[in-house]
C-alpha cells in the first residue's frame, strides 16, 4: 500500500525537454492516480480546506466522489461553486489556501486537491459534461466587463440564477489574463481556456469581443441607453508599472505584460504566425513574482540565456515555489538580493546590459517581508540584450475616466465594498484585479462570486 502521507506523484515533463517547446509542463493525474489520491483524504467534517478556498468549493464531497470513481458526480460538485475548475487546478496557489488548511498536512503532505479538481475537469470536458444551466429565466439584464477570471465567475453564477447576461471582451478573443498573461505551458488556450470560456455561454451567456467600454460604449449608455439593469466591471489591471531608473526608456526594454500578451494571445512562439517578438541572447527579467517566472521561462524557450533579477532572497520570492522549482530545473539563473539601478544603453539606443547593486535584507517593511537595504560600493554589470520589467500592473484608467461618479481609489482602483462589490453607482459592481490592482486568479473569481451575489440581492429588490 502507498504511504498516505505521501502525495501521489504527478507527471510532468522532462525539464530538458520542455524547455524547448510551449507544451504544458505538468501532465496532470490519469483515473488510477486520482482515486489513489482521493483516498488520502480524511473527508473532514468541519473541513477547513473548504475556509481557505475563495470560492469555497465542497471539497471533502467532491473529493469523496473521485474516491469511488464516480467523476460525473465530482464535477456537478465543484460546478456548483467553481465556473473555471481546469484553469484553478493548474494556477491557483493552493499550497497558501486549500492544500494550506488540509488537516493531512500537519503530519504528512497535504491532499493535491489542485491536482484532483483539474483531473476532474479535464475528464468532464473530455467527456463533453457541462455545467447546469437555471430551468427558469429572468427578465432582467445584467453587462459584465471583462471576460477575465472575475467577469466570467460573476456572468456564470448569474447565469446559474436565470439572468440575461452579456459578457463585454475588449480584445479580439475572450479569457482576459488568461489568455494574455499565462503561458501555453502552464495554461493551454485551446485545450483547457476556450473550453471553459464555451461553458460559461453553454449556461445562457452571451458574449461580445472588441468592445471597448469607454470607448465604444459607456456604462452609462449600457445602463440608460441599451436596458441593462445592473454591471459588473471586471476588466483586471492592464497598465504595467516600471521603475523609473535611467535608460528604461531604451529599445529593448519591455513590460511583461506586453511580452507575455504578443507571446500568448498573439501566438508569437508558433513559427506559423507573424508576430513580431524581440528574442534576445541574453535577457534579464525583473522581479520575482509568477508574471515574472512566466517571462523568464517563455524566454528561455525563445531562445535565450534568461535571468531573474529580483532584490530580496530567495524566501521571499513571491512567485509559487512550484514555479520557482518548474524555473530553476529549466535553467533560468536567479540573480537574488540583486536590484536594477540604470539600464545600459548603447549607441544604437539599445539596451545592453543592466547595472545593479546588490542588496541585504533589513527589518521587516509594511507587508511582513524583510526591507532589501543597498550594500554599498557592490555595483557591478549584467551584459543582456533584452530587459523585462515584471513589478505588477495597475487598473486601466479608461473606465474611471469615462464614468464620473465611479469613485476611485488612490492607486487608481474602483472602490467596492469588500463583501459583494458595490461601486459609488447604484447598480454597478466591481472586483478583481479593476479593484485591487494584480492578484490571483482565484481571487478574481472570489470577488466576480461575490459580486454576483450581490447584484442578486439588487435586483431582487428593485
Amino acid at each position: 500500500m502507498a504511504d498516505v502521507l505521501k502525495k501521489v506523484p504527478v507527471r510532468e515533463q522532462d525539464p530538458k525537454v520542455r524547455a524547448t517547446n510551449f507544451k504544458e509542463v505538468c501532465l496532470g493525474y490519469n483515473a488510477e492516480e486520482a482515486v489513489e489520491e482521493a483516498q488520502r483524504c480524511l473527508g473532514c467534517k468541519n473541513a477547513k480546506c473548504v475556509e481557505g478556498c475563495p470560492v469555497s468549493i465542497n471539497i471533502p464531497a467532491f473529493i469523496a466522489e473521485v474516491k469511488e470513481g464516480k467523476f460525473e458526480e465530482a464535477y456537478k460538485v465543484i460546478s456548483e461553486s467553481s465556473s473555471l475548475p481546469a484553469v484553478c487546478g493548474r494556477v491557483c496557489p493552493q499550497e497558501n489556501q486549500c492544500e494550506g488548511k488540509c488537516i493531512r498536512g500537519i503530519k504528512g503532505e497535504a491532499v493535491s486537491i489542485g491536482k484532483l479538481e483539474r483531473f476532474v475537469a479535464d475528464w468532464a470536458r473530455e467527456n463533453e459534461i457541462k455545467p447546469t444551466p437555471a430551468t427558469e429565466k429572468k427578465a432582467q439584464k445584467v453587462a459584465v466587463i471583462g471576460s477575465g477570471p472575475a467577469g466570467l465567475t460573476c456572468a456564470g453564477d448569474l447565469a446559474k440564477l436565470g439572468y440575461d447576461v452579456t459578457i463585454f471582451e475588449a480584445l479580439h478573443k475572450p479569457g482576459g489574463v488568461l489568455v494574455y498573461g499565462i503561458p501555453e505551458f502552464r495554461l493551454p488556450k485551446d485545450g483547457v481556456v476556450i473550453p471553459e470560456v464555451e461553458n460559461v455561454k453553454s449556461l445562457g451567456v452571451k458574449l461580445e469581443t472588441d468592445v471597448i467600454i469607454g470607448k465604444s460604449v459607456t456604462i452609462d449608455e449600457l445602463m440608460n441607453e441599451e436596458g441593462f439593469d445592473a454591471v459588473f466591471i471586471g476588466s483586471g489591471a492592464g497598465l504595467p508599472k516600471f521603475m523609473g531608473i535611467p535608460g528604461e526608456a531604451a529599445c529593448g526594454v519591455f513590460s511583461a505584460n506586453e511580452y507575455l500578451t504578443r507571446n500568448n494571445l498573439m501566438k508569437a512562439f508558433d513559427e506559423n504566425y507573424d508576430t513580431p517578438i524581440a528574442r534576445g541572447d541574453k535577457v534579464v527579467v525583473v522581479g520575482g513574482g509568477n508574471v515574472a517566472m512566466d517571462a523568464a521561462r517563455t524566454a528561455l524557450r525563445l531562445g535565450a540565456e534568461t535571468h531573474i533579477v529580483y532584490r530580496r532572497s530567495e524566501e521571499e520570492l513571491p512567485a509559487r515555489v512550484e514555479e520557482v522549482h518548474h524555473a530553476k530545473e529549466e535553467g533560468v539563473i536567479f540573480d537574488l538580493l540583486t536590484n536594477p539601478v540604470e539600464i545600459i544603453v548603447g549607441e544604437d539606443g539599445w539596451a545592453k546590459g543592466v547595472k545593479c547593486i546588490k542588496m541585504e535584507l533589513g527589518e521587516p517593511d509594511a507587508s511582513g517581508r524583510r526591507r532589501p537595504v543597498e550594500v554599498p560600493g557592490s555595483e557591478f554589470e549584467i551584459e543582456c540584450d533584452l530587459v523585462i520589467m515584471s513589478l505588477g500592473t495597475d487598473p486601466n484608467p479608461l473606465i474611471p475616466s469615462t464614468t464620473p461618479a465611479l469613485e476611485i481609489s488612490r492607486k487608481g482602483g474602483i472602490v467596492a465594498t469588500e463583501d459583494v462589490g458595490q461601486t459609488s453607482m447604484p447598480g454597478v459592481f466591481a472586483g478583481g484585479d479593476a479593484v485591487t490592482g494584480a492578484a490571483t486568479v482565484i481571487l478574481a473569481m472570489g470577488a466576480g462570486k461575490d459580486a454576483a451575489k450581490g447584484i442578486h440581492e439588487y435586483l431582487s429588490n428593485k
